[in-house]
């Protein structure tokens, strides 16, 4: 059996929010596996990981652009070590140029990026190097997305008061008035609600199967007789469609409505079918995993060695 350590347990304790003895246990009974020991919490109805997201850790900002009559969006998440530096003026109006270069440059990866000319014959690197003396932190471009929309459509953005979660959505179809409504309600949606798909059809076979698999387990962990677990499953997977897929979701605006019934409501308004293109949410350090040692000591007493 794989020796399981106390930093182990801490990092599933930290990515689940289970106790710590249930993590030692899901970890024995995995062998030391972290994928199969959220699983094993899952099933046991220990952990409810799955529905909160990764967690969030880098500090920084995120800023966001739609330019050219509406037609171009991009959104750039600029990280910092702490809080206190994404505040910096100097590191607001760097963020604000790397939007505005993308924009103009279409870099197509972030190593293109660093490598781009931004001026007085420096790179977007030694900008940024010039930042880091400066200021004197680590700051770090992480990741961005330009969003151009060929032919009729139109984009919505939104960006959180607090810099730190910003939403575009790619509304395609029409270039009527109601398309670029929809779209700008459905970026306010994407940055509330945060969906992982925009329809079904995306969820991958393997996340679909790996959720019918922890339900039937968790049916058969409740001693639900196996003639009613298909109409259970079915009510839990259309909760789960509801959790991750845009257009299943419950409007933020009218909770008696979803979001198939805005957009066709607006495609009636518009004469026209209008369709979700594309749809971008960047949230400050999200799926960072920021480590932390105030747990170190109660963990170890709870393995024994402290």
């Amino acid at each position: 059996m794989a020796e399981i350590s106390a930093q182990m347990v801490r990092e599933l304790r930290e990515k689940t929010g289970a106790g710590m003895m249930d993590c030692k246990k899901a970890l024995s009974e995995s062998g030391g596996d972290f994928t199969k020991a959220e699983e094993w919490l899952r099933k046991k109805g220990i952990s409810k990981a799955a529905s909160k997201g990764a967690r969030v850790a880098a500090e920084g900002l995120v800023g966001i652009e739609v330019s050219n009559s509406g037609k171009l969006g991009v959104v750039v998440e600029l990280n910092s070590e702490t809080d206190f530096v994404a505040r910096n003026d100097e590191f607001v109006k760097l963020l604000a140029g790397l939007v505005s270069h993308v924009a103009r440059h279409a870099p197509t990866s972030m190593d293109n990026l660093l490598e781009q000319a931004w001026t007085d014959g420096k790179k977007v690197k030694d900008a940024i190097t010039e930042k880091v003396a400066t200021i004197g932190e680590n700051i770090t471009p992480r990741r961005f997305e330009r969003v151009q929309v060929d032919g009729a459509g139109a984009l919505g953005s939104y960006l959180h008061a607090n810099s730190r979660i910003a939403s575009l959505v790619h509304v395609s179809g029409s270039d009527h008035a109601e398309a670029a409504t929809l779209a700008k309600e459905l970026a306010m949606q994407v940055a509330a609600v945060n969906p992982k798909f925009v329809t079904r059809d995306q969820v991958p076979a393997d996340v679909l199967e790996k959720e019918k698999e922890i339900y039937r387990e968790e049916l058969r962990n409740a001693k639900k007789p196996e003639a009613i677990w298909d109409k259970i499953l079915t009510g839990k997977l259309e909760k789960f469609y509801e959790g991750v897929c845009l257009v299943d979701q419950v409007w933020i605006k009218d909770d008696k409505k979803k979001i198939k019934d805005v957009i066709a409501a607006a495609s009636k308004a518009a004469g026209a079918e209008l369709k979700i293109a594309k749809a971008v949410r960047f949230e400050v350090g999200e799926g960072i995993e920021k480590k932390k040692d105030d747990l170190a000591a109660e963990v170890a007493k709870t393995l024994g060695q402290a």
